[in-house]
């Protein structure tokens, strides 16, 4: 993730006439700051800061705050220093008749001793370390991105594509592969929805409440899934405190974009009060049809309540917390399209979360600590015509738990996880839909280690599950073959290998075997899913998913230059796909979509750079072009993103970031049957951040400007491409105030 600094504002106050050998002086003054983290905003407590020319140094407070007094008038260097951050020294013309504020943003730094790693954000290994720094979106550089959802923020990150139809039910794909192959999380924890399933089925996640943003694959991958091949999109709030802050922190802010006319406002605070510490949060978001270059795309629409409360206990033996999240969102599916109902389908949905957290620190030489989450979600999702009359209707009751060990130092091990999991599902249907009601029961075991030697470095994992489906009732003599209890035995297995060149080159490879178990509608549906648009033939004879990945990886990580490179290949047996198959359901109208393993194979390349010649200029960009073929015929897997690169320049002026950015991709031509091809395109973009501090508040703006000359394209995994192109010109505009009292 690219990462810079902003240095601003000085604070001086006037004292007595004094003078300073070597320079001629008449005040002495006081100068005052505040050191900032510049990826999370927050303040850096212990830094030590000097001011080179003189034996004079401070050490900044829980609160980030230093201050020098009876400093002489003259031209300083200022040197700040942390052992979880890279060096800063700037230089400072002190003028003791002039008043302000002097704002130091540091850049947090990983750096190594012995085994140990420390760093801004806690990594275990080099592996976290490079993590880190290719695949997390945080701080300014996620203020810069905010979407009106996620997958929308995460667009121009290198791999990752968009699933949509229309605006809100947008998902991420990454390297080609979508729905549950991509698993997206909250704080660890599973996030249950339906957007893995279908297109029309939107992700219950509010970005512009978010710290942070991991995009992760490798071994680490089977702590939560049995799928290696895709990844996880992991957002990180927090929402149960695990550590207690120096003060009462928080954010409030809003956001708007002109292509929807969508605004939204957002705060969330952490209040200490002795062991105890409690967040809350609150959003509301609304969004009009989406404008583009050819007119606006009808019933696209959406609106969004989202609340949560969390509270923990935080001892030094460890955390006892739960938390609570309700999130509302009532948004339209576009129509229109073939098979589309002319005005489109509305829909509503309700999510709440229970989360309880245990975690126990040991006071062992080999055991770090145990770790227990448990939760309990209730989602609701509703469908409706434009006449008003329900089609479909979802409730899906999902209790998740898991119990870990983690281990430090262990023979040969440095560190590790051991860990079982359970989800029980109860999944009812209810509407003009013909999938029985369903309840599902997944049991895994997993293991996860890290170990080194010499300039090597492992990761590996395991991770085995036990899966039963149970329909509410048997049907041997259903259209689409015998509906009946399935269950499933499937483990997965990965592991890493990282070489260091050098400090600052590394190289490394992946190979894992994945599985992943055919989901309930995949099994199960056999008759017209409304607000998809398709008439859905599901395959009760389906077997497991199963494939091996392999990849291989260089990264380069010098002092003006990041740049790393992936190189991957999947190969698929038993690869589940809901292929249309060119018929016409006459009863509804709608295309029918067939449910089939296949063997396949995807392959691709992806690259990001983020390259500084001077202070205050920079490039930065990446790219991905993933290859997808169905083995058996020799022909393309549906939806796979064309070649698509996204390249920049950015520079720095004081407390202001320019960028501007160029966002393209190649013509799609290899399709499958029944699907449309995509022409190419070229879009720029430009974003300017600014931010100054005033007391215990810091205040952050960015304004953006996605598809400047207002130019139609299309996004080929769009449902809608077919109607009408992705947005026009469309200004952002992010504030965000951080305070901490």
């Amino acid at each position: 993730m690219l990462k810079y600094f902003v240095i601003s504002f000085l604070t001086i106050s006037t004292s007595l006439f004094s003078s300073s050998p070597g320079n001629v002086f008449h005040f002495e003054g006081t100068i005052r700051g505040i050191v900032i983290d510049a990826e999370s905003n927050l303040p850096v407590e212990s830094a030590v800061v000097k001011i080179l020319e003189t034996p004079y140094y401070e050490v900044t407070s829980n609160s980030g705050e230093f201050v020098f007094g009876k400093i002489s008038g003259g031209s300083y260097q200022i040197e700040v220093t942390h052992i979880s951050y890279k060096v800063r020294t700037i230089d400072y013309n002190f003028n003791t008749q002039e008043s302000g504020e002097l704002i130091i943003y540091l850049e947090p730094n990983s750096i190594e001793i012995a085994p140990v790693i420390v760093s801004g954000i806690h990594t275990e290994s080099k592996f976290d370390e490079l993590q880190e720094a290719a695949g997390v979106l945080k701080g300014r550089e996620l203020d810069k991105n905010l979407g009106n959802t996620l997958a929308s923020t995460l667009k121009n990150e290198a791999g990752l594509a968009i699933r949509s139809m229309g605006p809100a039910p947008a998902r991420p794909v990454i390297r080609g592969l979508g729905g549950d192959r991509v698993l997206i999380s909250e704080d660890g924890e599973k996030t249950i929805d339906l957007s893995g399933t279908s297109p029309d089925h939107a992700v219950t996640v509010e970005p512009f409440s978010i710290d942070r943003i991991e995009v992760l694959r490798g071994p680490k991958i089977l702590l939560q899934t049995p799928t290696t091949i895709g990844g996880i999109v992991n957002i990180v709030r927090n929402e149960i405190p695990d550590e207690i802050p120096s003060g009462i922190v928080g954010s409030i802010g809003g956001y708007g974009e002109s292509a929807n006319s969508g605004y939204l406002g957002a705060a969330n605070i952490k209040i200490p009060i002795g062991n105890f510490v409690t967040r809350a949060e609150i959003s509301r978001r609304i969004t009009n049809d989406l404008t583009t270059p050819t007119g606006k795309l009808k019933n696209s629409d959406s609106e969004n309540f989202n609340t949560s409360l969390g509270t923990s206990w935080i001892n030094k033996w460890g955390v006892i917390g739960g938390s609570f999240r309700e999130f509302d969102l009532n948004y339209g599916v576009p129509g229109g399209f073939v098979g589309a109902h002319p005005n489109g389908v509305n829909i509503e949905m309700v999510k709440r979360r229970f989360n309880l957290k245990f975690d126990y620190k040991f006071s062992s030489r080999f055991y770090e600590k145990l770790s227990v989450d448990l939760s309990r979600n209730y989602y609701r999702h509703k469908e409706f015509e434009s006449s008003g009359a329900l089609g479909s209707e979802f409730r899906i009751i999902t209790y998740l738990g898991r119990i870990e060990i983690h281990h430090k130092d262990f023979f040969q091990f440095h560190n590790g996880i051991y860990g079982v999991s359970f989800e029980q599902r109860e999944f009812e249907i209810g509407g003009f839909v013909f999938t029985p009601p369903t309840n599902s029961l997944n049991i895994s075991v997993y293991w996860f280690e890290h170990f080194e030697y010499n300039d090597f470095h492992f990761e590996a994992s395991a991770r085995y599950n036990f899966d039963i489906i149970t329909p509410d009732y048997e049907k041997p003599n259903s259209n689409i073959g015998y509906i009946r209890e399935k269950s499933f035995n499937t483990f997965s297995l990965s592991g890493s290998l990282l070489y260091d060149i050098s400090d600052i080159v590394h190289i490394g490879a992946n190979i894992s075997k994945s599985s992943r178990v055919p989901t309930i509608e995949e099994l199960f549906s056999e008759g017209p899913h409304l607000a998809a648009y398709s008439f859905e033939i599901g395959n009760p004879e389906l077997e497991s998913e199963s494939g091996i990945g392999t990849e291989l990886f260089i990264y380069h990580d010098f002092e003006n230059l990041f740049f790393n490179l992936n190189i991957f290949r999947n190969d698929l047996s038993s690869y589940i796909i809901a292929r249309n198959s060119g018929e016409l359901n006459y009863s509804t109208f709608l295309p029918v979509y067939k449910t089939e393993g296949i063997n396949a194979v995807i392959q691709g390349v992806e690259f990001q750079f983020d390259w500084k010649p001077s202070g205050n200029f920079s490039f930065y960009g990446g790219g991905s072009y993933t290859y997808g073929e169905n083995s058996d015929v020799k022909k393309p897997l549906p939806q796979i993103p064309p070649f698509k690169v996204n390249l920049g320049t950015r520079f720095n002026i004081g407390d202001f970031n320019l960028s501007l950015s160029a966002e393209g991709a190649s013509a799609q031509k290899r399709v499958d049957d029944f699907e449309k091809p995509t022409v190419g395109y070229l879009i720029l973009n430009q974003s300017t951040q600014y931010s100054f501090t005033n007391s215990n508040m810091i205040h952050s703006f960015s304004l953006g400007i996605d598809n400047i000359f207002n130019k139609e394209y299309r996004n080929h995994l769009s449902r809608v491409k077919s109607i009408i192109p992705e947005a026009g010109r469309n200004i952002r505009l992010t504030y965000k105030m951080l305070f901490n009292y």
